[in-house]
């Protein structure tokens, strides 16, 4: 027996079993709607489903149904609004349509300069009037990107160090504490990246 590459599923279709990287087919399964979605996330995406299937229920092979239906529900915890094909349950050969929720953005990056040479000391402040400024639009998913470059220019860093880890644990924290506080009712995903 031929041993699967570390990123692939058998895929079991009408026409046989198809060896495939998890990651193709969902960009597959989701068509148009993959273009909305970064990069990195869809490939996050894809590996969890593959860890799903291959670790957790020591499955190679699995239906096409089966996969779009995981990644649907992997996607959904992301804060996606998804569709398949218009059912509950996909039936065997149906895609994934994805419909984003409303999605607010702000590049800490970006932001870690606009504090300029105050560092830690005007970048939460500026932190906390950005999730004010999302949560007023209502979004269903607040997305945060640049983090690690952010963690490196507030702490000086060219390398990643432990003051980098730390920093980017207390920005994270401190998001979450943010978003409770001001929206407690927890109906908006959080996603930093």
């Amino acid at each position: 027996m031929i041993q699967l590459r570390s990123d692939c599923l058998v895929f079991k279709t009408a026409e046989g079993a198809i060896p495939c990287s998890a990651e193709y087919v969902a960009v597959e399964l989701m068509g148009d709607s993959a273009k909305q979605l970064d990069a990195g996330v869809l490939h996050s995406v894809a590996a969890g489903v593959l860890h799903y299937f291959r670790d957790e229920l020591c499955k190679d092979a699995v239906s096409v149904a089966e996969f779009s239906d995981a990644l649907a529900r992997v996607l959904q915890g992301f804060g996606f609004e998804v569709t398949v094909d218009g059912e509950e349950v996909p039936a065997a050969g149906t895609g994934v349509t994805l419909e984003l929720a409303i999605t607010s953005e702000t590049d800490l990056h970006a932001l870690a300069a606009e504090s300029g040479a105050a560092f830690e000391l005007s970048f939460f402040p500026l932190l906390r009037r950005e999730i004010h400024r999302h949560l007023r639009e209502g979004p269903g998913v607040v997305r945060f990107t640049g983090l690690r470059p952010c963690v490196k220019q507030l702490v000086g860093a060219q390398r990643w160090c432990g003051r980098c880890r730390l920093l980017n644990d207390q920005i994270v924290d401190y998001l979450r504490n943010c978003l409770d506080e001001e929206h407690p009712r927890n109906n908006c995903a959080l996603l930093v990246m």
